[in-house]
């Protein structure tokens, strides 16, 4: 039996691979397996946050754009609309005045 040991150890030897070396490739195999696996899940999950925050940014620029497109509208009506009580104001003090003329 000592011998049947002796030459598994021997043959063991000869081929330069036990099975503690065996494990230790299997295991060294699994871990960088799963360190390339999360590698890839967190290079998705970048390029899909990316691709998210362009889309957001996009939208972010457009608002901005027509946010001053509407400050102008309404500095337009403003100014339409400070024109047209001038002249209504205008208007009234010349219609007063007529009413005072044809009164005299």
């Amino acid at each position: 039996m000592a011998k049947n040991t002796e030459q598994t150890n021997n043959r063991a030897k000869r081929n330069g691979i036990t099975f503690s070396t065996l494990l230790i490739i299997v295991i060294s195999m699994v871990i960088v397996l799963i360190l390339a696996m999360l590698k890839i899940y967190l290079s998705n999950q970048i390029y899909y946050e990316s691709r998210r925050v362009n889309y957001i940014e996009g939208e972010v620029a457009a608002l901005r754009e027509e946010n001053v497109m509407l400050k102008n509208q309404v500095q337009n009506l403003k100014f339409k609309n400070w024109i047209a009580s001038t002249i209504f104001v205008e208007d009234q003090d010349f219609a007063e005045d007529q009413a005072k003329s044809d009164a005299e």
